[in-house]
């Protein structure tokens, strides 16, 4: 039985707002520790910090421990559905291709568009894994992309790193739009104003990352050598981002601003070659178990012949087509509207759904947090990924008896990443329920006429604390909204900027890292795929942070901000 009525969180347990924001901060210190240490496993680290986060909430917050409890639980529901529903079955059509072949026919295909890799990593990395964060989002980009360079012979870290590096720019229009639609939810925003805004902040780092991807595989040396291409592939995807989210909606803008980008890039590689193909998949100078890496002269590259016929390519984009084709019907509301109400199950979480209050100042007025598991097994996206490779495997081949199979086969292989990603989303849960990351909110939001940068950085923050865009613009969002009014600035532009910034902490959140290492085959070495990503990571959010503070105070900038 439940043992308490209702409880309200406390955000202040010391009555000193910095001892209390570093209790709020020891769990995370703690897991970002361990996985960067590289001495403690990941999923190990992440049970060993979910505990250490109950301790936290239940010794030093007050929580009661039935609710923590309960907390935790539905956390690691969530961590299986949807996320590493999407994570089992994406790799289950992975393996499927590479045990008949296809991927490695795949792979022939990339390289016949260009043998250079720094283009490859454009079209793969950043021009396809926007259009997969557009249609389903929630880890599929990262998986999808980082299991296609290791086809195409980037190393593990490489294709990692790479992967998470490219999944930055798209993800605040990811899943059709969620996190636009979860910020609207919490502050009563317009979600058109909201994608409009966002519009006006993103498509700088969308010129601004592709760049920045080639130049930390490549050097700065062999980024100049295809900035052409690189400029075609970030300019037009941000044209493209602009102008959807200003003029059509917010719902479909990854989806038609990767599909401008990848037809760009593809015709503009019909006329323009760099005068060196780049032909190593190797880090340079980043990875030295690799090495440097190599070049020669275009005409010798493109002398290279594919062994594949145009038949056999084409049949090994099928499978990909395919999830691409039913990930993208998955995502609508129109599919949504006929498949939940018959195979929606809503489970109101006993002991935990409307028990916990929400209290100023984080909120504007005291609330309860509902806690409901949301069952949408038909319609999570992990779900279509599934029919995807069912009806893939079946085209290949495959007897329905090595399907069966080859999927329990690929539960083993994921049994520590399901894990891991699991106890990531129990921490998520159990610190949001137990007003721990409104603490670690609040801290930020008491730097005054720094706010619009710290702001920025408190939807990072939010985004590296629990894996998700839209999760951080729930969690923070009336909080942005709240403190910017008081502040006399833009709430739009602070709700925005939560979804912005966040978007830069998606590389260092621990699920999107287990993602990467799950697809990429690199089990026990996240703490190098850690290490790789993070000073990125912090410096991008603080550009994005420079951006905002402009927005917020210096003409021409403060002309781009949408007001109330």
């Amino acid at each position: 039985m439940n043992t308490v009525t209702t409880w309200n969180q406390v955000y202040d347990p010391f009555g000193s707002p910095w001892l209390s924001t570093l209790a709020a901060s020891l769990p995370v210190i703690a897991l970002l520790g361990m996985i960067a240490s590289g001495k403690v496993k990941a999923h190990i680290a992440a049970v060993l910090s979910l505990v250490l986060a109950f301790c936290v909430a239940v010794f030093l917050f007050g929580m009661p421990a039935d609710l923590a409890t309960r907390a935790s639980g539905y956390g690691i529901a969530l961590g299986l559905f949807p996320i590493g529903w999407i994570i089992l079955n994406v790799i289950f059509l992975y393996r499927l291709t590479v045990e008949k072949g296809w991927f490695a026919t795949l792979q022939q295909s990339v390289a016949g568009i260009t043998t250079d890799r720094r283009l490859q990593l454009l079209l793969v990395a950043f021009a396809f894994g926007a259009f997969f964060e557009g249609a389903g989002g929630f880890g599929t980009p990262v998986a999808v992309t980082g299991a296609i360079l290791i086809g195409l012979g980037f190393s593990p870290l490489a294709a990692s790193g790479l992967s998470l590096i490219a999944n930055t720019a798209p993800v605040a229009y990811g899943a059709l739009g969620a996190p636009i639609a979860g910020l609207a939810s919490v502050t009563g925003y317009d979600p058109y104003i909201l994608g409009a805004m966002i519009g006006r902040q993103l498509p700088f780092f969308s010129v601004l990352v592709p760049f920045w991807l080639i130049c930390v595989f490549a050097g700065f040396r062999g980024m100049l050598q295809i900035w052409p291409a690189i400029l075609v592939c970030g300019g037009s995807f941000a044209l493209a981002q602009f102008g959807i989210s200003n003029y059509v909606n917010p719902w479909i803008v990854d989806i038609g601003a990767a599909l401008v980008s990848m037809g760009a890039l593809v015709l503009f590689l019909r006329f323009w070659r760099p005068a060196v193909i780049w032909t190593s998949p190797a880090l340079r100078g980043n990875d030295p178990s690799i090495g440097y890496v190599t070049v020669v002269d275009g005409p010798k590259a493109a002398a290279a012949t594919r062994t594949a016929t145009s038949s056999e390519i084409l049949l090994a984009w099928v499978p990909w087509i395919i999830l691409s084709v039913i990930v993208a019907i998955w995502g609508t509301k129109f599919f949504k509207d006929i498949v939940d109400p018959i195979f929606i199950w809503n489970y109101p979480v006993p002991g935990l759904h409307n028990v916990i209050m929400k209290v100023p100042p984080v909120v504007a007025t005291a609330h309860p947090e509902a806690a409901i598991f949301k069952f949408a097994y038909m319609s999570y996206t992990g779900t279509g990924v599934l029919f995807a490779a069912i009806l893939s495997g079946l085209l290949m081949r495959f007897s329905p008896w090595r399907l069966v199979t080859a999927y329990i086969e690929t539960i083993w292989v994921l049994r520590y990443s399901l894990i891991t990603i699991s106890a990531m989303l129990a921490l998520g849960v159990l610190t949001r329920y137990a007003g721990v990351d409104a603490t670690l909110g609040l801290a930020f939001a008491g730097t005054g006429i720094l706010y619009p940068f710290f702001g920025t950085l408190l939807g990072w923050l939010g985004v590296a604390l629990t894996g998700s865009d839209t999760a951080s613009n729930v969690l923070f969002g009336g909080l942005q909204k709240i403190t910017s009014e008081q502040l006399g600035l833009s709430g739009i532009l602070m709700a925005s900027a939560n979804s912005s910034g966040g978007v830069m902490g998606k590389m260092i959140d621990a699920q999107s890292i287990v993602v990467a290492s799950t697809a990429t085959g690199y089990f026990g070495q996240e703490s190098k795929i850690l290490r790789f990503v993070f000073w990125h990571s912090i410096v991008l959010a603080c550009l994005v942070g420079v951006l905002v503070m402009l927005q917020a105070y210096v003409y021409p900038f403060t002309a781009m901000v949408i007001h109330p």
